[in-house]
């Protein structure tokens, strides 16, 4: 009988009554079905849900808001964020990490959901240590978060800068020019990467695997002009960036043409596409299920076709790098 008491109690500990939910880092298309998730999964299962607006800045300045299913009515299909977002720097230190937890505690929140990137993990992960169950819910446009195959808010980013490459490319066709197109990625190539492919690319240069050979670019550009090529594609990665400058080189080197255009932050914008909308939802609804069932310190993931869970330190740990074979096909697809 005494056993059964002390198992009891132990349960109780666990147990959690009032989800706050934020969104950290940079904004991603399908934040927002994630959130709505989040909050009806949560309500469904009787807790309290309460909203941090502008990330951990937010959750420090106590700018803290009680949400219900009306909170997240028709906002499934919009991108951005409703809580906005904000990058922290006071989270990083000790103090900050002290008087976030306190915040937490102080308006009755014992579980977090945590939605961002690797930086807003190291947050989670910071609180979890210091009392506050957390779960962390991958949204990044770059996918590279190396314990999941999806993030939230890739597919959207990845849709738009293809739909935007094809219409420079139709106006690279007709001028007979090169085209530097920079698509996102400051520290990955996967939107590079995966448009080279879906755009048809001559080249593409990612932070993972460029040499900074321009000349190999020169002379693949000449190459192509011997055997009847009229325009080239050049997919760059933001992390190398410089596509102005470079343009101005190769129009130097070649005598062709060359255009820079810098996609941008539209990358981050627009309607969620299906898949960022499901998927969003299933990672969101995910979290709370963690955190109801006690869990803690733990980040949502994507593999193999279901949806998974990792504790964050082993997720941290992790490295990703773009898929060789991809890298390799693409090569050979340019040809």
């Amino acid at each position: 009988m005494a056993k059964a008491t002390k198992k009891q109690v132990k349960v109780e500990k666990k147990q959690v009554k009032t989800i706050g939910v934020l969104t950290s880092g940079g904004d991603a298309p399908g934040m927002n079905a994630a959130i709505r998730a989040v909050v009806r999964t949560a309500l469904a299962n009787g807790l309290k849900v309460k909203g941090i607006r502008r990330g951990y800045t937010g959750l420090l300045e106590e700018d803290i808001v009680d949400m219900n299913a009306k909170s997240v009515a028709d906002i499934i299909q919009r991108g951005g964020t409703v809580l906005y977002t904000a990058r922290c720097p006071e989270m990083m230190t000790a103090d900050g990490q002290d008087k976030a937890a306190d915040v937490c505690k102080k308006h009755g929140i014992d579980g977090l959901v945590v939605i961002g990137g690797d930086g807003s993990f190291q947050g989670a992960r910071q609180l979890a240590a210091r009392g506050i169950n957390t779960v962390g819910v991958p949204g990044t446009i770059d996918l590279d978060i190396a314990c999941t195959e999806y993030t939230i808010g890739f597919d959207t980013a990845v849709n738009t800068a293809m739909e935007a490459i094809d219409k420079v490319r139709d106006t690279s066709t007709s001028h007979e020019r090169c085209s530097i197109i920079e698509v996102m990625g400051r520290r990955a190539g996967y939107i590079a990467l995966w448009c080279g492919i879906a755009n048809g690319a001559e080249d593409i240069l990612t932070v993972e695997r460029y040499d900074n050979d321009e000349q190999k670019i020169i002379d693949n550009i000449k190459a192509k002009r011997k055997i009847g090529k009229t325009h080239h594609i050049i997919i760059n990665a933001e992390g190398i960036g410089d596509s102005h400058n470079m343009a101005k080189r190769i129009e130097a080197a070649t005598g062709m043409e060359t255009r820079a255009t810098v996609i941008g932050h539209i990358q981050r914008g627009g309607s969620p596409t299906c898949k960022d909308r499901v998927y969003a939802s299933s990672m969101g609804a995910k979290a709370v299920d963690i955190l109801t069932q006690g869990g803690s310190n733990r980040v949502v993931a994507y593999r193999h076709g279901e949806f998974v869970d990792f504790d964050i330190e082993e997720a941290l740990a992790m490295k990703k790098t773009l898929d060789p074979y991809m890298c390799d096909m693409a090569k050979k697809l340019s040809r």
